[in-house]
């Protein structure tokens, strides 16, 4: 049997409360040089804003020469406030070792907490209404807004309304729509058709010219596993462009489908195309050949 470990004995010295923490000037810490954690600018600024926003709230913490063991962010995002100390506790008796150990574990244990999604989507949107009435943004959270919408959108998102559920669609009746047909709908034309289809586009437009234009074409990536809703939505494959095609075809595909859509348009009319970074990759190209270079 392996013998059990003695609990640890902490040396008299190490600090336990808050008559410890003593200001230092920033001038006289020194930069842990094993720090294997990095901070990018942007981590930086975020680090900063919460200073500001909740004061310097976690001290440094330094070994007897000064040297810091955590807060290496915190001093950077300090210096780029323009302040000349910093709150400080020293943690003294460790040993080289433990502190280059510390240094580690302070920084890897944080990582290893996780998030009570539904709890923590109910924090936010409590947040995001009231941060504003204290002049703050909810990105002082250090959440991005991408990441708040789909947590808003998993959990607080309403039930869709029973009266936008299509009815089960019978294959036994003729389709109500097919190929060709033009609606006629007040001042404004609906064309099942083929954009592809010069002369349908004609016909659609009978003369006018656009001056704007909103398309969502297929991306050119397999549906199944990509277009999925994070697993809760399935959908069907495109017609075409679901992951078929070639990169020389699916340019040729944009480039019939979207300059269909130019000619149509009128001088300096705003196109707005939906797409995915697959799509933004390929759209230049076909767009450069329509149109001439793309202007930055």
């Amino acid at each position: 049997m392996q013998k059990a470990s003695q609990p640890r004995t902490f040396p008299p010295e190490f600090p336990t409360d808050s008559r410890a923490i003593e200001q230092r000037p920033i001038a006289s810490l020194r930069p842990f040089a094993k720090n294997a954690r990095t901070h990018s600018k942007r981590q930086l600024r975020l680090i900063a804003d919460s200073i500001k926003a909740f004061g310097f709230t976690n001290p440094v913490l330094i070994d007897e020469q000064g040297m810091i063991l955590a807060g290496h962010g915190r001093v950077e995002a300090a210096k780029s406030l323009g302040l000349a100390s910093v709150p400080a506790m020293v943690l003294s008796g460790m040993s080289e070792a433990q502190k280059r150990a510390y240094v580690l574990a302070d920084n890897r244990i944080a990582e290893k907490a996780g998030w009570d999604r539904e709890l923590l989507a109910s924090e936010l949107g409590v947040l995001v209404n009231l941060l504003p009435t204290v002049d703050l943004d909810v990105s002082i959270t250090g959440f991005e807004i991408g990441e708040i919408d789909m947590l808003l959108e998993d959990f607080t998102a309403p039930k869709p309304d029973p009266a936008d559920q299509l009815p089960p669609v019978d294959p036994r009746k003729p389709p109500v729509t097919v190929a060709g047909d033009l609606w006629l709908l007040g001042g404004h034309r609906l064309l099942c058709g083929d954009v592809r289809d010069k002369d349908a586009v004609a016909r659609l437009m009978d003369g006018s010219e656009a001056e704007m234009v909103f398309t969502d074409p297929p991306c050119n990536v397999r549906i199944d596993g990509n277009a999925m809703g994070r697993g809760r939505i399935r959908h069907r494959k495109f017609a075409m462009a679901s992951g078929e095609m070639s990169a020389a075809e699916f340019t040729r595909f944009l480039t019939t489908t979207l300059g269909g859509l130019a000619s149509v348009s009128k001088d300096g009319a705003i196109h707005f195309v939906c797409m995915d970074w697959l799509l933004a990759y390929w759209a230049p190209g076909a767009i450069a050949r329509m149109c001439g270079p793309i202007q930055e």
